[in-house]
C-alpha cells in the first residue's frame, strides 16, 4: 500500500515568474548545484511552448538516511527523477536506482494574493514484504525536506531576478 505525500510552498512571486524559472537551464542547474546532493546533474532540459520536461539525477548519501533504508539499501541512494509541466500543473516521477520504490504526483501552481503557490501531491511506493511502508515513511520525511529546500531555493533564486 503506498503512502500518500502532499507539500505545499507559498512564493511571493507569480505563477508567470515560476514557470519561468521552470524553464531556465540556469535554474536547474543552481538548484541541482545546491539542493541535489552529491554528484547530482541535469540531464536534460526541453522547452516546447508551454511544455517543459526535465530529467534530472539526485543523490541522498548514506550517512544521512534513516537506518530503515540503509538495512535494506546500503550506500548512497541514487535518484533519477523526471518532471512535466504544461501551463500551470506538471507530473513527476522517481525513482530510487537498485531498490523497489517509486515516488509518483502532481505540482499544480495556483495563483494567491501575495504570489502563487505550489502543491505537490503524489504516493510513495515501496514494494518490500514487511518493511515497505516504514521506508515509505522515512522517504516521505526526507522528501518532504528536499521539497521544502527546492522551494527556498527557488523563492531566493526568483528574488535575484
Amino acid at each position: 500500500m503506498a503512502t500518500p505525500l502532499a507539500f505545499t510552498a507559498g512564493y511571493t512571486h507569480s505563477i508567470d515568474a515560476v514557470r519561468a524559472a521552470y524553464s531556465d537551464e540556469q535554474y536547474w542547474k543552481a538548484r541541482i548545484a545546491e539542493v541535489g546532493g552529491p554528484n547530482a546533474r541535469l540531464d536534460s532540459l526541453t522547452v516546447d511552448g508551454d511544455q517543459v520536461r526535465i530529467q534530472l539525477v539526485q543523490s541522498i548519501p548514506a550517512d544521512q538516511l534513516p537506518p530503515a533504508i540503509t538495512a535494506v539499501r546500503p550506500g548512497d541512494l541514487v535518484i533519477p527523477r523526471v518532471e512535466h509541466y504544461t501551463g500551470t500543473s506538471g507530473t513527476f516521477e522517481a525513482h530510487v536506482d537498485g531498490a523497489p520504490a517509486t515516488v509518483r504526483g502532481t505540482v499544480t501552481l495556483t495563483p494567491t494574493a501575495t504570489g502563487c503557490e505550489g502543491s505537490v501531491t503524489g504516493t510513495i511506493e515501496v514494494k518490500i514484504p514487511l518493511f515497505g511502508g516504514k521506508i515509505e515513511a522515512a522517504i516521505a520525511e526526507r522528501l518532504t525536506e528536499l521539497l521544502s529546500n527546492e522551494a527556498t531555493f527557488t523563492e531566493q533564486w526568483l528574488a535575484t531576478k
